[in-house]
């Protein structure tokens, strides 16, 4: 059995991705404050399921 590190990245989030999911849901990317808010609500939303956390941050640029 393999003994996991505890330093070890489970889940990870990039601007680039929140970028993509902009450019898909937006038709844009987002600009330096939007990234903000977007990270904001990254941070806010972590307990629930991804697609909620992108309706989360997205619902504030709306």
């Amino acid at each position: 059995m393999r003994i996991e590190q505890s330093n070890e990245i489970l889940f990870s989030i990039t601007t680039e991705d929140v970028q993509s999911e902009a450019i898909e849901k937006l038709g844009r990317k987002l600009n330096e404050e939007e990234i903000k808010i977007a990270k904001k609500g990254l941070e806010n939303a972590l307990m629930f399921n991804i697609d909620t956390v992108y309706k989360t941050i997205f619902f504030e640029m709306i």
